[in-house]
């Protein structure tokens, strides 16, 4: 008697009876539940009613299987036509983009340019800028706005961190030696949580408006000389038309009458090329438009 009641008054072995006893308990509960479970999906189901435990199991096998391919079969069905959607949207994109008359870059991340519209190589003069970075692009862009910010430091700094948008306006020399006037305008490209992912470069070709402002610009320095020249010529034919009033001397009349003349064909020749010179450069814009 003695034996048992050591073995009973022994902790470990009064832990291993009762986990023994708990384990037993869980797998006569387990059992009863299955049962039941059991029981209730056969007396739901009609048409297993009569069925077999193991032919029920094997119905149920693969009534999941086709399940799970009817599942699958949507899934694919869904990623195809998000797949789609996403390839009309990049369509519409590249369309939107190719035809829009300013030029449009795209800088990754890693400051390369990863997309450029048709506009953008034809105003740059590259045939495919897509893989250079912003100090080979510009490389030989001379800054010629007040902005404290140069184009490519703008860049580099767009694309590593959020900033408002940079405008610069440069003289960008082509790689076949053409110069043109650029407005570029520099904004950071940030994802939906705010990271930076890139920066876009909206590219504006102001050659002929700088043109055009020059051609003015020279046009009113040539108005100015030309009214000097013609006040200059009139006070010299009224002073002649006033010594020819009063003079009585029949040679110096003549004389004064030819310096009126002369000055009068002076005068006549020089507006004469001045109507000449903007009746050309107006023929030269309207051609170029």
């Amino acid at each position: 008697m003695e034996a048992p009641i050591k073995l009973l008054t022994n902790p470990v072995m009064l832990r291993m009876f009762i986990l023994f006893v708990g384990m037993a308990i869980a797998c006569i509960m387990m059992f009863f539940t299955i049962r039941h479970m059991r029981r209730s999906l056969v007396e739901g189901s009609p048409a297993l009613g009569n069925t077999p435990p193991e032919l029920f199991s094997l119905h149920t096998y693969h009534a999941v299987i086709q399940q799970l391919k009817q599942q699958k079969h949507e899934l694919i069905s869904i990623q195809q036509v998000e797949r789609r959607r996403a390839k009309t949207s990049e369509n519409v994109s590249a369309a939107v983009l190719s035809n829009l008359s300013m030029g449009v870059m795209f800088f990754a991340s890693n400051g390369l340019i990863r997309q450029a519209n048709t506009a953008a190589k034809e105003i740059l003069g590259y045939a495919s800028p897509v893989g250079m970075n912003a100090t080979e692009v510009f490389a030989h862009a001379i800054q010629i706005s007040n902005s404290r910010v140069g184009l490519v430091d703008a860049i580099h700094a767009s694309v590593r961190q959020p900033m408002p948008p940079i405008c610069v306006e440069v003289e960008h020399v082509t790689p076949r030696g053409d110069i043109r006037i650029l407005r570029v305008t520099v904004t950071p490209v940030l994802s939906v949580s705010g990271e930076p992912l890139g920066a876009a470069c909206l590219i504006d070709d102001r050659t002929e408006v700088a043109q055009i402002r020059k051609e003015q610009e020279l046009h009113g320095e040539m108005s100015a000389e030309m009214a000097l020249e013609l006040r200059n010529s009139l006070a010299t034919i009224s002073g002649y038309g006033r010594q020819l009033a009063v003079s009585r001397d029949p040679e110096l009349a003549r004389q004064l009458a030819t310096d009126i003349a002369s000055e009068a064909s002076h005068l006549d020749h020089t507006i004469g090329g001045f109507l000449a010179g903007r009746k050309a450069s107006s023929a030269k814009a309207g051609s170029s438009s």
